[in-house]
């Protein structure tokens, strides 16, 4: 397979062509040259663009991905940052449910009005505390 231009990458791949640039600009990706004014990509770039796209579902960030690259543009993957990284989605997975839990008992809550039932008092302190976010400063609530 031979170069691929900038549109064909960004055709192909889902990834506007500017975002293909500042990709570049970043050192996350590389042309291998211009064909006319377009940057032209070598075949493997769309195999690339799938690695970034999977760490950024992931929650890394780019400078975190670009780690994940050698010189070469080979994929070197720290898997004590996978660990590390998945531990923070369970982290986020434990917050998201809890907020889910919340959120249904306030729908289907029998108290005549939200602040009335224990249990969602004890939801709005969670908050306030910062118990479901990762929100450095608490809120001070009135007891």
């Amino acid at each position: 397979m031979s170069a691929i231009d900038i549109n064909a990458v960004a055709r192909q791949s889902g990834v506007p062509a500017s975002t293909l640039r500042y990709y570049e600009e970043r050192g996350l990706i590389a042309s291998i040259g211009r064909r006319g004014l377009k940057r032209v990509f070598a075949p493997g770039i769309l195999e690339r663009l799938a690695l970034i796209a999977l760490g950024r579902q992931a929650g890394f960030s780019l400078d975190e991905i670009a780690a994940m690259f050698d010189a070469r543009g080979m994929a070197v993957i720290d898997r004590d940052m996978l660990r590390a990284k998945a531990d923070e989605l369970d982290l986020l997975i434990r917050r998201l449910a809890a907020m889910r839990d919340g959120l249904r008992h306030a729908a289907d809550c029998p108290a005549p009005q939200h602040m009335e039932c224990p249990t969602f008092q004890r939801i709005v302190r969670a908050a306030a505390s910062g118990a479901l976010s990762r929100r450095a400063q608490p809120i001070k609530l009135p007891r």
